[in-house]
């Protein structure tokens, strides 16, 4: 059973390490046969995110990318489940039991999974890809004195359980100018701002579990959260790649991680 995918670059040439946990589509097949077959695959798939940075293995940095879906277990939420935000939007948990518009995705509707099968698929699914992620960023550390996690995220441009309007272009994710350095932060908001796209900093998104934990600037460890609207780099249905688009925000996204990149080596 192979959990993840990690593409090293034929030589790491920069001290960044790239992270996508929600643009996985598998099931084992008894957790498949529990859930609603007209909500499959999920719609809350991060869709093709991981072919929209592919050009980052040329730049000379590895990508770990998740094979599982998010309604097995979500990679990105605090493993205790501890909710990330409080301000009265769809929350869905460590082993969410419905969509981002609150729709129970379970035969069943079931309002919470057992907290043995919680407990099953955190040691399962969970704690290998965390455990993966933390020794890319320390290898990376080891060879390069520092690092910066780039976790990478996209969503519909209206969820109104979450949102009451539409989405920026872009999000950038510090955990509130807490999860990199001031420096850092600054040079990935000029960079992502400098494209024809909305950019908005922390709001409504700070970054998830994913930011908030391995990002220790004090420890030269640092990390962001870029979410994105589906339509920057898909069709405007929000179903399919499209390559025009996906091949004009690459281009601010290559910008974005050299900069940050040499940044960290000069540094």
């Amino acid at each position: 059973m192979q959990l993840f995918d990690l593409t090293h670059p034929a030589e790491q040439r920069l001290p960044i390490v790239i992270s996508v946990p929600h643009a996985g589509t598998e099931f084992p097949d008894d957790l498949r046969a529990e859930l609603k077959p007209h909500l499959l695959p999920p719609d809350d798939t991060d869709w093709f995110v991981h072919q929209l940075y592919d050009f980052a293995t040329e730049l000379g940095i590895p990508i770990l990318r998740a094979r599982y879906s998010r309604w097995v277990i979500d990679l990105n939420r605090n493993p205790d489940s501890a909710p990330l935000y409080h301000d009265g939007r769809v929350i869905t948990g460590l082993c969410t039991t419905t969509t981002f518009l609150g729709e129970p995705i379970y035969q069943d509707e079931r309002a919470e999974v057992a907290p043995a099968d919680v407990a099953w698929r955190r040691a399962l699914y969970f704690a290998p890809y965390q455990q993966a992620l933390q020794r890319l960023l320390d290898d990376t550390r080891a060879r390069f004195g520092r690092v910066l996690l780039w976790d990478c995220h996209s969503i519909r441009r209206l969820v109104p359980a979450i949102h009451p309007g539409p989405f920026p272009d872009l999000i950038l994710g510090s955990a509130d100018e807490t999860a990199a350095a001031p420096a850092l932060i600054q040079q990935a908001l000029e960079q992502l701002g400098s494209g024809p796209y909305s950019l908005q900093h922390n709001h409504p998104f700070k970054g998830g579990y994913i930011t908030r934990h391995f990002g220790r600037p004090e420890l030269e460890q640092h990390a962001l959260q870029l979410e994105m609207a589906k339509d920057v780099y898909m069709d405007d249905n929000e179903q399919a790649y499209a390559p025009a688009r996906a091949e004009q925000i690459r281009v601010v996204l290559r910008q974005t991680l050299l900069t940050l990149g040499q940044s960290l080596l000069d540094a």
